[in-house]
Formats: C-alpha cells, sequence, structure tokens
C-alpha cells in the first residue's frame, strides 16, 4: 500500500504519512456503509438534521486552533485567512440548519382531486427528497471550505444525504482531522454510521465515482480533473449527476468614468484582489480592460507599484506551482510583461534534500494586451497571482472582445459618476456568460446567504445549480410525486393538516400559519 504523505509547501518537507491510500475494497465498504446510512439520515427529519448541523459547527469551532495550525502548515495560507475560512464554513452549517427549519427548499406542492379542462385530476402531492449518498471532491485552494467542512457537505447533509469524501492531497492531514472530529460529532448527535466517510488517493476517487452506492458527485477542481470524472460516470451502467466547479477568467471592466474618477484606488484594491491567497481563488479576476489615456495610465501604474512591493507568494502544492511557470511563460510569449520582475513568476531554489519537494514560490506578474488583439492565452485561467491588462480605445473594441471571452464564474463592471449606458450594455452581454454580476467591487469573495449564486456556464461550471448560498441543497435532492397516496403513506409536509412549511395548494402559494 502506499501512504498519503502531507507536505510543508512552505518547505517542501514531508511531515508525516497520515494514511494509506485506501484501496478498492475498502471504497466499497465505506460506499455501502454510507447506503444504509442513508434511510436513518432521512428519518431524523428536518429538525433533527438542523440539530446535527449546528453540533458539526460547535465540533468545529471547539477544535479550531487545532484545525488552523495543521491547515496552515499543509498550506501556507495563513492563520488570519484559515480562522475566517472555518468561521466562514460554521456559519454555514447553522445557515443550512435555518434552511431546513423554514422548509421552503422541499417545494411542498398539494393539488386536490378535482375538475379540470383537461379532465378530472387525481390527488397529486410533490416534494424534494434526498437523492443519497454523495461523493465530495476537496478543493487544494479552500481546506475549510470547499473541502471535508464546506459547502457541499453542508448541503448534502441538510438534504438528507450521506456524505463520502475524497481528501485532497494537498492538504491530507487537515481533511482526516477534520473528518474524524465531524465523524465523531455526528455520531454523539445520533447520526448513524455511515453519515460521514472518507477515502485517500486518485485510484480511490475513481472507485468512489464509480460505485453504485454514490447518487451524486461535488467537485470543485480543474477542467482536466471533472473531465476525468465526468468520463467515470459516463461509463457507470446508471449515470449520476456531476456538479463540477472547473475554470473561471472573471473579467473586470473599468469604465472611463471610473477611471477618471478613481484610477489609483481601483489600481491598487484590484492588484488586492488579484493576488489575495496567491491569486489561487477560483474568483480571481485573470483579465481587467482598462481604457486608454491617463486616466487608463494611472490605474495600471498603481496596479505595478502595488504588486512590485509584493514578496513572492508560496503556492499550494509543485502540481499548481508548475502549472503557474507553464502559463505565466505562455503570456510572456503572447503579450509583454509590465512592471513586474522576473520572466515565468517563478522562484525555485536550486536543489531540495532527498525525499523533499522543492517549495515553489511565485512573483505577482502584470501582463499587458490590446483588446482589439487579445491572444488565446489571455482568456485563459492561470491558477497564481497574475493577471493581464487589456486597453480598449472605444466601446466597439471593448465589446468585441468581451463578446469572445468564455463563460466565467464572475463578471465585474466598474462605472463612473452618472454613468448609465456602458454599465447597462455590458450587463447585457455579460448575463448570458456569467453567474454574479459585481459592480463597483471585486469578485474575490463569495458570501454565504440565501441570495448567493455561485456557479457559470461551461468551463465555469457545467450545471446551473450554485455551490455557495442556501439553494446549493438542490443538487442533493430529487422530486417524488404522490398520487392518490393514503395520508398515513404521505410525508408529514404534504398531509393536509400540516402547516408548517411553506406549501403551494391547488395553485396558491402559501406561506405557514
Amino acid at each position: 500500500m502506499t501512504g498519503v504523505p502531507s507536505i510543508d509547501p512552505r518547505s517542501g518537507a514531508t511531515v508525516e504519512i497520515v494514511a494509506e491510500e485506501t484501496t478498492t475494497e475498502q471504497v466499497d465498504a465505506i460506499c455501502t456503509t454510507a447506503l444504509t446510512a442513508a434511510g436513518p439520515l432521512e428519518d431524523l427529519g428536518r429538525d433533527g438534521r438542523a440539530a446535527l448541523l449546528d453540533d458539526l459547527a460547535a465540533a468545529l469551532e471547539a477544535h479550531r486552533d487545532r484545525i488552523v495550525e495543521v491547515a496552515d502548515r499543509e498550506t501556507a495560507l495563513g492563520t488570519v485567512r484559515l480562522n475566517g475560512e472555518l468561521s466562514r464554513t460554521c456559519y454555514q452549517l447553522r445557515l443550512f440548519g435555518e434552511v431546513l427549519r423554514d422548509g421552503g427548499y422541499l417545494e411542498a406542492t398539494v393539488d386536490h382531486p378535482g375538475d379540470t379542462p383537461m379532465g378530472p385530476r387525481p390527488d397529486l402531492r410533490r416534494m424534494l427528497v434526498p437523492i443519497g449518498p454523495v461523493a465530495v471532491f476537496g478543493a487544494s485552494n479552500f481546506p475549510l471550505a470547499f473541502s471535508v467542512p464546506g459547502g457541499d457537505t453542508a448541503s448534502a447533509l441538510a438534504a438528507g444525504s450521506p456524505v463520502v469524501l475524497k481528501a485532497h492531497h494537498s492538504h491530507p492531514a487537515t481533511s482526516q482531522l477534520c473528518y474524524e472530529i465531524l465523524a465523531e460529532a455526528a455520531r454523539k448527535a445520533g447520526a448513524p454510521d455511515g453519515t460521514f466517510g472518507i477515502v485517500h488517493g486518485m485510484q480511490a476517487g475513481a472507485d468512489l465515482v464509480a460505485h453504485p452506492a454514490i447518487r451524486a458527485v461535488g467537485f470543485t477542481g480543474s477542467v482536466t480533473g471533472g473531465r476525468a470524472l465526468l468520463a467515470i460516470i459516463e461509463q457507470r451502467p446508471e449515470p449520476i449527476p456531476f456538479y463540477g466547479e472547473l475554470s473561471s477568467l472573471n473579467p473586470v471592466v473599468v469604465t472611463p468614468g471610473a477611471a477618471t474618477d478613481r484610477a489609483e484606488k481601483i489600481g491598487a484594491e484590484f492588484a488586492a484582489s488579484f493576488t489575495l491567497g496567491a491569486g489561487q481563488f477560483c474568483t480571481k479576476p485573470g483579465l481587467i480592460f482598462v481604457p486608454h489615456g491617463p486616466d487608463g495610465d494611472r490605474l495600471v501604474t498603481a496596479i505595478q507599484e502595488t504588486i512590485t512591493g509584493l514578496d513572492p507568494m508560496v503556492m499550494l502544492n509543485a502540481g499548481i506551482a508548475t502549472a503557474y511557470q507553464r502559463g505565466t511563460a505562455a503570456l510572456a510569449g503572447a503579450t509583454g510583461a509590465t512592471g513586474t520582475t522576473g520572466t515565468t513568476g517563478l522562484d525555485e531554489p536550486a536543489s531540495a534534500s532527498s525525499g523533499e519537494q522543492a517549495p515553489a514560490r511565485a512573483t505577482p506578474l502584470l501582463f499587458a494586451a490590446s483588446a482589439a488583439a487579445l491572444p488565446p492565452e489571455a482568456t485563459e485561467e492561470c491558477f497564481g497571482p497574475v493577471t493581464v491588462v487589456a486597453r480598449w480605445a472605444d466601446e466597439a473594441e471593448l465589446f468585441a472582445a468581451v463578446d469572445e471571452l468564455p463563460p466565467s464564474l464572475t463578471a465585474t463592471v466598474h462605472r463612473g459618476p452618472g454613468e448609465t449606458d456602458l454599465p447597462a450594455e455590458l450587463t447585457r452581454r455579460f448575463r448570458s456568460r456569467t453567474g454574479r454580476l459585481v459592480y463597483d467591487g471585486y469578485p474575490t469573495g463569495v458570501a454565504v446567504s440565501w441570495a448567493q449564486h455561485h456557479g457559470g456556464p461551461w468551463p465555469a461550471t457545467n450545471t446551473q445549480h450554485t455551490s455557495v448560498g442556501a439553494t446549493a441543497i438542490r443538487r442533493f435532492l430529487r422530486p417524488v410525486t404522490w398520487q392518490n397516496a393514503p395520508a398515513d403513506l404521505l410525508p408529514p409536509e404534504l398531509r393536509d393538516e400540516y402547516d408548517s412549511v411553506p406549501r403551494r395548494v391547488d395553485g396558491v402559494l402559501r406561506t405557514r400559519l
């Protein structure tokens, strides 16, 4: 069996062997146990699962110091960032408790029997039910918000679906620690065995997606990784939903009025946005359109001055560092470097000790291009602290470039005082190719709320659903209709006397009494 190493990205040293890679037989046992847990987990009811989510949040908070310590050692993301990420995750768990107690997510609908223009109608009652065990793949860049703890896990559990977690190789110790804390808290809360499971290793991930007990997959990662898992799903006798967050450029447009009004402010804030977390955010803005002219020049100078003072940044793992080197080299060949040091943006020591990786630190980089001749390399995601500034001369040039961009998770417009027509036209053009429109701000930051949507057309995601916010629960539910069912066989939420959740009855929406 092969050991799973935990590596310190700051030094490249292997700190410990966290576990052995999970065998095919072990994956089968874990998935089978998850399947047996599905019924009892649903039977906890909405209030029972809401209490479970509250207990999980409390358990994570009780072990905060240890979780943050291990996560920082494995990711170099810093304790401030990681404490904030853990707080976000605990808030998210509790938010889904509120979603459960509200009950509107069930889409409970009752149509009593009666005559219609089509003829007699039977008694029909519909609501959403759990889809079954869910496989969740941890993300490299968010060890506490999109991995073992995080939105996919919280929303799947809220739906009533057991979760089998694929630990990410960038932070296996963090994954294992969080899993153990959550599994123990679930056990103490009375959740069935199999509510949580975890596997390690690439082959284990493939076995997990192929296992017949798994009914859906949540994935945050690269397009390449997503396609590989989709290929496995397509080979299953019974294909299942795959919810992948994959690649995003997150363009930003600065209007002439915005550049005139606050060029230096936008430049400095934009630089902070694309270098946040060493640029390893799915919402990192990888392209900014800046108008030609003195005001645009001031904005670009502000970006240059801000990143010139930044130290090289530690990358999450060697694979991401290598991809950054390739991506920035391609950008350097296709565009032009401006106000930066280095050529590829990757600083590597001359050697590393035997059995260790060489740590990699990325130099923040800014590349320049013309919006009228934007090379393909400038419209591809490059994970890391790099962005491209595209200068535009007139609206026709800007619109032509915007229309050729790939869809993204976000699109941002910075407006000047009194500007309306250009922002309105940009909104119209961006709406069909993004999931979140941002104005006079920056996309690196995804609030957890009822109204949030974190998604977008391919290649941003392969789904219309969100992975952040209250409606993320919808991914792990499916609709069922009961026709002419006896009252005692109906779920409580569909019985006539039930009035504790919003329901549409005979076409009329009724809120709770």
